[in-house]
């Protein structure tokens, strides 16, 4: 009987540890604050730091004024990325260097112009988008014919006989198709039937866009890594109206254009710029903190992605000075390619392939030069309690969400695709839409304060993810990296333009026909 009662005992001392460890798991620890993780004292000191220095806001202008507009491939683009390595150097981070990598194809803007001939004459405002083709020397005049671009797929069906020797305008009429990027990749499929069917050029923005704000043309690649024979330009939005106004009425339209572009004839060189402050305890876990470097040149690239580039150095700066190490390791990158295909960093992921088991998160700046608001996590979710501990002991800063919303636009992307939380610090930039790569992209219109709020931010940011006891992320196995996107409706796009890696994976698994068992045990 005194047996039975210890076995009995036992037993209960089993299963009451087995609850116990499912109460564990359902309700797992709360992540720790910096003021308890041991972060804070170095936060403070790098807030400090960062907070006191104009540092960022000078090297913004120097890359402004005296570099200018960077065309990935370009010598003002190779010009930057040994300005990077000296201020890194200057600054006495670690194992710097530029890690080589090759685009394509090189491409340099020439010249566009454009006039009405019919129904009245007057000249027009145009301006080529990246990587795309020349109207014949000299340019010539043509009929103007309307294309809408929310019925693509009718327009090339149904239409394209029409448009050999025609100017086709970008219209939109009727109802607009669910907004996405697989329509980004539907339009590069029209500028390549265009050019099969001999149209003369094409007037529509990246992805068909118009022009945003008054007198204003926006240049922008129309593909990842792609090349396009037929030229396309911007129109500023006042002239492109007008004409759309004169096609409604049922008046001819004519008029003339010639844009030149030169391109090269194989892949030229490019760069990323790369700097560390390696790690005391766990060097070789390592933590990307970036923007990009290259930029359009219709202006000097300031808000598109300057701001990335002197928030990186900035944050590079305060914890240098600030005299604490990070645990782990964290490799400033000033990526290349960006505007052609997020192709720097495309570049880095391939490179540091055998490496990525160990890298922790990547956290980029690019979208202008607005306060960070957000941080997106890249389809985290599993962080967001975890982050959000750190955002609010930064609320000095201001509020700074934290979602795990995937942003493809920037160079978290393709640390997205690895696995890695790729960490968007998202801005309210409301002026972006009129500043990005547009002629009016220049420094005066940053505000020092709100860089060196950023930049300070970016470097509280990265350290506290280096820094803490226990590691923020580890790659998500390529399953489950699949499924998220899946389910967040990335994937579409991604395949559209051959960035999808993951084969079948992430399909949602096939329902059984009616009445069929759908296995499992109870």
């Amino acid at each position: 009987m005194r047996k039975l009662l210890s076995l009995t005992s036992g037993a209960g001392l089993v299963l009451l540890f087995c609850f116990s460890l499912r109460g564990l798991a359902a309700n797992p620890p709360e992540p720790a604050a910096p003021a308890q993780d041991g972060t804070m004292p170095a936060l403070t000191a790098i807030a400090g730091q960062g907070m006191m220095s104009s540092e960022a806001y000078d090297d913004l202008e120097e890359l402004s004024d005296y570099i200018g507009g960077r065309v990935t491939g370009s010598p003002q683009a190779a010009q930057a990325v040994e300005w990077g390595m000296r201020k890194m150097k200057a600054m006495g981070l670690e194992n710097v260097h530029a890690e080589k990598w090759q685009i394509s194809r090189g491409w340099t803007r020439i010249s566009a112009e454009a006039e009405l001939a019919a129904p009245i004459h007057r000249r027009l405002t145009v301006d080529a988008m990246g990587w795309v083709g020349s109207t014949k020397a000299g340019g010539g005049e043509a009929e103007v014919a309307p294309v809408n671009i929310n019925r693509l797929e009718d327009e090339m069906k149904s239409n394209s006989a029409s448009w050999p020797g025609k100017v086709l305008l970008i219209v939109k009429k009727g109802p607009a198709p669910p907004p996405g990027m697989g329509g980004f990749a539907k339009f590069g499929e029209f500028l390549k039937k265009a050019h099969e069917a001999h149209a003369v050029a094409v007037i529509g923005g990246q992805g068909g866009s118009f022009a945003t704000g008054m007198h204003l043309t926006h240049t922008g690649a129309m593909g990842f890594d792609t090349y396009y024979e037929i030229p396309v330009v911007s129109m500023i939005a006042e002239d492109q109206q007008q004409i759309d106004r004169f096609l409604d009425q049922g008046k001819p339209v004519r008029m003339k254009i010639n844009v030149q572009n030169r391109v090269s004839s194989g892949p030229v060189d490019s760069a990323n710029v790369v700097g560390e402050i390696r790690g005391s305890e766990h060097p070789e876990q390592v933590i990307v903190v970036g923007g990009h470097l290259d930029s359009w040149d219709l202006a000097d690239g300031t808000t598109d992605d300057g701001c990335g580039v002197a928030t990186t150095l900035g944050a590079a700066k305060a914890i240098k000075l600030s005299g604490f190490k990070p645990k782990r390791t964290i490799r400033f990158v000033l990526f290349t390619g960006e505007e052609q295909g997020l192709l720097g960093s495309l570049a880095y992921t391939k490179t540091h392939k055998d490496e990525l088991a160990n890298h922790v998160a990547a956290l980029i700046l690019d979208n202008g030069q607005g306060p960070v608001v957000k941080l997106n996590l890249g389809g985290r979710d599993d962080l967001i309690p975890a982050v959000k501990k750190f955002t609010d002991s930064v609320k000095s800063f201001g509020e700074v969400e934290v979602d795990d919303n995937v942003v493809f636009g920037t160079d978290a992307g393709p640390f997205v695709l690895a696995g890695l939380p790729g960490i968007n610090m998202g801005q309210d930039s409301p002026e972006y839409k009129y500043t990005h790569h547009s002629a009016v992209d220049t420094f005066d219109k940053v505000k020092p304060d709100l860089l060196t709020r950023d930049a300070t931010l970016m470097g509280l940011a990265a350290f506290w993810i280096a820094d803490r006891p226990e590691r923020l992320a580890s790659p998500w196995p390529a399953e489950k990296t699949a499924k998220m996107l899946v389910e967040k409706h990335n994937d579409v796009f991604l395949k559209s333009f051959g960035l999808w890696p993951f084969g079948d994976m992430g399909k949602p698994a096939e329902k059984p026909a009616s009445g069929q068992p759908t296995g499992g045990t109870n």
